[in-house]
């Protein structure tokens, strides 16, 4: 399901406009996106957990060649489900 169809599908459910369904979901979006480049995290008890996992740096190879690289540190955002999302899904 692609933001589109997502957005179609909240709309048939909610009964409110496309429009409006397309507001709250990049407010959604951002409001998570600045979270987790603030270094916190954000929990929706029942659905799961967006958060950052940092990456230490560490030493890679190349495929091809097989020389060694340096892979710098990072951060990753990172999503866990919860318990009554997994549930759901396994039922």
């Amino acid at each position: 399901m692609n933001r589109t169809e997502l957005v179609d599908a909240i709309a048939k459910e909610s009964k409110l406009s496309k429009k409006d369904i397309e507001t709250v979901l990049k407010s959604f979006i951002d409001v998570v996106t600045g979270e987790l480049k603030a270094g916190g995290k954000v929990q929706l008890v029942g659905f799961g957990t967006f958060e950052v996992a940092e990456r230490p740096a560490r030493e890679g190879r190349n495929p091809q060649t097989g020389a060694t690289m340096k892979i710098k540190a990072s951060k990753s955002p990172k999503f866990k489900a919860g318990k009554a999302l997994k549930d759901q899904v396994n039922a």
